[in-house]
């Protein structure tokens, strides 16, 4: 795309096909990037600003955020069903689409957070997030609903981005056989198809004394 404009009005176009889970991610991002100047002529004749702002100076730090975030999906916040049939078994509800949309904030922020320390907080913020992701796998119903196929996979994480960064904070601190143990854990978890991958990735970021050991999980199996 380098040295190519971008047609505003094609762009439009594409706009106008994208879901509603896929355009609240994009909305998201726009408030994050447009300046705090600008968002009264980006969202001010579709939101109230005056309800939404702050009565508390600065941002919630970033582990607070996760915190509170998994807190409502364990609660069920983000749970909303409705009558499936064969018209509407690809949709999703609007929770679910906020859940998925949230969690992409967050763990895009984990993410860039992991490239300076102190990763420790980092990673406690990861770890909620992950759990939340087992949580769906193992019971579904408890966090958010899905129509058809439910799992985490349809959360629709990079894990390409996402993993690398979690290894880089899990590195920092973290003695050889805790390591070893999250690192295997992950990997089962999310991306056992794609293993070498990101065994390669977490021995780049890994400490001598955790490099090692990493090789006896190139065949797979969670280690006990």
């Amino acid at each position: 795309m380098s040295g190519k404009a971008i047609d505003l009005d094609k762009l439009r176009v594409a706009l106008r096909h994208l879901t509603r889970g896929d355009l609240l991610v994009i909305a998201d991002r726009a408030a994050g990037l447009v300046p705090r100047t600008k968002l009264r002529a980006l969202v001010g004749d579709r939101v109230r600003l005056e309800d939404v702002v702050t009565t508390k100076p600065g941002a919630y730090p970033l582990v607070d955020e996760v915190r509170r975030f998994h807190a409502a999906g364990m609660r069920g916040e983000y749970y909303e069903a409705f009558d499936v049939n064969s018209k509407n078994f690809m949709r999703k509800s609007h929770a679910t689409e906020a859940f998925i949309a949230e969690f992409g904030r967050l763990v895009a922020k984990c993410t860039h957070a992991s490239v300076r320390p102190p990763r420790g907080p980092v990673r406690d913020a990861f770890d909620l997030l992950f759990d939340l992701l087992r949580r769906i796998d193992r019971s579904p119903d408890d966090v958010i609903f899905f129509a058809d196929e439910a799992g985490s996979w349809q959360v629709g994480v990079d894990w390409r981005a996402v993993l690398p960064a979690y290894f880089r904070c899990l590195a920092d601190g973290t003695l050889e056989a805790e390591y070893v143990l999250e690192v295997d854990r992950a990997i089962t978890d999310f991306v056992e198809h794609d293993r070498p991958r990101y065994l390669t990735a977490a021995r780049r970021v890994a400490d001598p004394e955790q490099k090692d050991p990493l090789r006896g999980l190139a065949k797979g199996g969670r280690r006990r």
